[in-house]
């Protein structure tokens, strides 16, 4: 998530609101299985409306998974009836909602999360550094024509065994691999014609 959002800190913000949206009006309309999709829906269509996007376009109101997982969080049957988020509308007209107060706990799992994400690059980082090549003496030029010539021959080895390998397998899908017994063809008797 955090890769995604580079870019729009790149971008320039132009208008930034606070907003209280009412989401309970709309997932009653719906059966309780699908409140919780209805209330996401509510609230794009909200920020569509009031941060004035061009054709009210859904696909252009990005909500941030803090805003999803909070409407969702006592469950699909049972969302938030309101919820307090900030919209920014950027340059290029898409509009980032998120949440204006983060709990507490959030917060803390979102902390805990950078900094793992932070130690896996230090670790990826010094492990590069550790798997870096040695200099190794420079062979003679004899030795270098020996290795080239076995690893040509192992590459064409290697090509042979699969030339070999496809040969095989079409051999082997041309040939059944049980008999087949052919069906008999049998007319039927007319026992009306018998008599």
């Amino acid at each position: 998530m955090a890769e995604k959002e580079k870019p729009k800190e790149e971008s320039k913000i132009i208008l930034e609101r606070e907003y209280m949206v009412p989401l309970r009006s709309e997932w009653l309309k719906v059966p309780e299985y699908k409140r919780a999709n209805k209330a996401v829906k509510a609230l794009k269509e909200f920020i569509a409306r009031h941060m004035k996007i061009y054709d009210r376009d859904l696909r252009k109101v990005k909500i941030d998974i803090l805003v999803n997982n909070e409407i969702r969080f006592k469950g699909i049957r049972k969302p938030l009836p309101r919820i307090k988020v900030k919209a920014l509308k950027y340059e290029d007209g898409t509009v980032g909602v998120k949440l204006v107060e983060v709990p507490k706990h959030i917060e803390f799992k979102v902390a805990r999360e950078a900094k793992k994400a932070e130690e896996r690059e230090a670790a990826v980082a010094k492990k590069a550094e550790v798997e870096k090549p040695t200099e190794k003496p420079e062979k003679k030029p004899e030795e270098k024509k020996e290795s080239e010539e076995t690893k040509e021959k192992e590459e064409t080895s290697k090509v042979a065994m699969q030339d070999l390998e496809k040969a095989r397998a079409k051999e082997a899908k041309h040939v059944s691999e049980a008999p087949v017994k052919e069906k008999i063809k049998t007319t039927p008797i007319r026992k009306a014609l018998k008599k």
